[in-house]
């Protein structure tokens, strides 16, 4: 079976696409903090690299497998990256700045169920309100459609907590 050119650029492929799909997911786990479930992935990823790798070296005179292992580093890029925009792991931090001053904002963001703290701010142009929301990377896009339908001319800013303690919300994600 390994014999026929094809099916052995498409083995290659294949195996490819798994491996760098493994080894994204355990990359974003090993940030994420998550250190055991990353060491039990990283054994099934070194199992597949090195059988991907020993077909590719057994057959260098084939251009067509290197061909097929670099293109299949680039897919398992593009689909690790997917599993994990899927899998949306952790949490963000949303920081959101907006002129609706006398609208009530943070409350109408709190009956989504988002936590918010709000306080008033000085910008280049005047007072501000701002509000920082924390939440699960699940709910990211329902957060940003809210606050676009609520104020479309806000200005908004995340970035991804590294570690939080204390207050209401985090209480209830430890459960």
């Amino acid at each position: 079976m390994l014999s026929n050119g094809l099916v052995m650029v498409a083995i290659i492929l294949l195996i490819n696409i798994v491996y760098v799909s493994f080894f994204t997911i355990r990359m974003i786990l090993t940030l994420k903090n998550q250190r055991y479930l990353a060491a039990f992935i990283s054994v099934f990823e070194v199992v597949i690299y090195v059988v991907g790798l020993g077909l590719v070296l057994e057959n260098l005179d084939q251009i067509q497998n290197l061909i097929a292992y670099a293109v299949g580093y680039g897919l398992g890029v593009l689909v690790g990256m997917k599993i994990e925009e899927k899998l949306a792991l952790g949490y963000i931090t949303v920081n959101v700045i907006t002129t609706e001053l006398a609208s009530d904002l943070p409350n109408q963001i709190r009956s989504k169920g988002f936590g918010v703290t709000d306080w008033m701010a000085h910008g280049r142009e005047g007072q501000r309100l701002m509000m920082e929301i924390l939440t699960s990377r699940k709910s990211e896009k329902s957060l940003y459609e809210t606050v676009k339908v609520l104020d479309p001319k806000a200005f908004i800013i995340s970035h991804e907590p590294k570690a939080f303690h204390g207050g209401f919300w985090v209480k209830s994600i430890r459960r």
